[in-house]
């Protein structure tokens, strides 16, 4: 009687190990996207930070796409799906599992649209799928076809070519006016009459979570510009904030995410927090991201994805 109880425990302990290392383990590999002036990472920081490494730990393959940082979501997605192709080629897997935030969730919605054969589901995170009303004050702010739009336009494309420098990205082009006008309330809903797949009938609504292409579609968002005042890009994001008479993350309203199966709008973070920076700083009294993500996985995990 004396060794079984340790025995037993043993046994519990292990068998707990196991279910633990294969909690994130998806049928389908998982590829994450980042959104406008993004990247894979620079000098060993990720963009989506620790999160490939938490993925990759409990059992997902985990790949970081590597796109324009900023460009339209249209030539981004032709990017991606060249990328997507290798990675089936390399796993031997028949579809992958595609995460996009922010500009990301269009890029990645542009490949379940063209080639849903390829892309088992979508992920939005902080997606803008109807807009963002920082995109538009730019816009309006900035007269078409001035000095100061080619001036800024100039900065703006330099600043995404170093980006993509120091990350290791090749030489992307860039064209940070194509980046905005995609992002604004216009310019996405043009986007979306040519790829509608998961969206809502309307602003704010649900689209369904498996869409007529056969892909499966999910959102998720914060609602908060100030989460963490040890954090140096907070004050920034809260300013930004201030566009919205909803609640948003700072740069996407939470209503403007949406897609697919909507898992939660309102998590007390930031844009940054949703991809878990600044270096994994977040509100105290909310979830840690990367157990979001975790947890999303093993959701797609248990759908056979």
């Amino acid at each position: 009687m004396k060794l079984l109880l340790p025995l037993m425990l043993a046994i519990s302990v292990f068998y707990s190990q196991m279910a633990h290392a294969n909690y994130t383990k998806t049928k389908y590999p998982i590829v994450l996207v980042h959104g406008i002036f993004g990247f894979d990472d620079i000098v060993g920081i990720d963009y989506f930070y620790g999160i490939p490494q938490a993925l990759t730990s409990d059992g997902a393959q985990v790949f970081v796409a590597s796109v324009s940082a900023a460009n339209s979501s249209e030539l981004r997605g032709e990017q991606l799906l060249t990328q997507v192709e290798y990675i089936l080629a390399l796993t031997g897997a028949e579809k992958v599992n595609v995460f996009g935030h922010s500009q990301g969730a269009q890029t990645v919605r542009y490949v379940a649209s063209v080639k849903p054969e390829l892309v088992a589901s979508v992920t939005s995170i902080g997606g803008v799928n109807w807009g963002s009303k920082v995109a538009d004050i730019v816009r309006n702010t900035v007269p078409e076809g001035s000095f100061t739009e080619a001036f800024a336009e100039t900065l703006a494309n330099s600043f995404a070519a170093i980006i993509s420098f120091f990350s290791g990205q090749g030489m992307h082009p860039q064209d940070a006016l194509a980046a905005l006008e995609v992002l604004t309330t216009s310019g996405t809903l043009s986007f979306n009459q040519k790829y509608p797949e998961g969206l809502p009938s309307h602003y704010c609504g649900e689209g369904e979570m498996l869409a007529s292409n056969g892909v499966m579609y999910f959102s998720w968002s914060g609602s908060k510009g100030l989460t963490n005042i040890l954090d140096p890009l907070d004050g920034a994001i809260g300013l930004l904030s201030l566009a919205f008479n909803e609640p948003s993350d700072g740069l996407v309203s939470s209503c403007s995410s949406h897609l697919g199966l909507v898992i939660k709008d309102n998590y007390k973070m930031n844009h940054l927090d949703e991809i878990n920076h600044s270096f994994g700083l977040h509100h105290l009294f909310e979830t840690d991201p990367v157990t979001v993500y975790r947890r999303h996985a093993n959701r797609l995990k248990n759908l056979g994805l």
